[in-house]
């Protein structure tokens, strides 16, 4: 992964910035971004995409890419923008807010996806990059951790969701929940529609079935 970043810089290329974000899927809660800068020779050992890592470790490597990071941002985006801009923009704005808030500006970012947002800075995305580049892994993990340790304290208000097992996300658990209690107000609505709207059809077919005869 080192040797991917190595190939982008050169005498015009110094600062190499890694960006990624966490938390388009989930039901509740922000998209987090990060953004991270190292010195051309700092190696981690284990730095992969978060997706591949487990809990404990992402928590190991996040305190030891901070401590090695030339500089490193994260930004988190609330429910409430995500519902008015859709997740795709959302996820766009952190990632360039993470940029923007770094104390070194990069001469070139690598953003993770096949998606950029706006930026004067020249920008690569890269398709799986979180499992090619080691920023922008290490930049997976800065987002992953910061947005499960959010959840996780979010799931103290709201304890009957379960937010420190399933971090928003729609697993089944959180599903029905949401239909048996309905939505908090860290719900983000337009997520919410499918799911609603499924319950309904559900619903509607089993009355259906039930008023007539076979």
């Amino acid at each position: 992964m080192k040797s991917f970043d190595k190939k982008y810089l050169n005498s015009k290329v110094k600062y190499l910035a890694g960006v990624d974000e966490a938390g388009r899927g989930p039901l509740a809660g922000p998209v987090v971004a990060a953004a991270v800068i190292f010195n051309k020779n700092t190696f981690i050992k284990d730095v992969n995409d978060s997706k591949q890592l487990t809990e404990s470790k992402r928590e190991e490597l996040f305190d030891k890419i901070i401590s090695k990071a030339l500089a490193y941002s994260v930004s988190i985006i609330d429910h409430y923008v995500i519902d008015e801009i859709n997740i795709l923009n959302a996820s766009l704005l952190a990632m360039k807010k993470a940029v923007d808030d770094l104390k070194i500006k990069p001469d070139l970012i690598l953003v993770d996806g096949n998606r950029a947002f706006q930026s004067e800075i020249p920008l690569i995305p890269i398709v799986k990059g979180d499992s090619l580049s080691f920023s922008i892994a290490a930049a997976s993990i800065l987002a992953k951790v910061t947005r499960d340790r959010l959840m996780k304290n979010l799931a103290a208000q709201y304890p009957e969701y379960f937010w420190e097992q399933n971090k928003g996300y729609p697993t089944k658990q959180h599903r029905d929940i949401l239909l048996k209690i309905g939505p908090s107000p860290l719900h983000r609505k337009t997520f919410l529609k499918n799911i609603f709207a499924e319950q309904q059809e559900i619903n509607f077919a089993s009355d259906y079935f039930n008023d007539t005869e076979l």
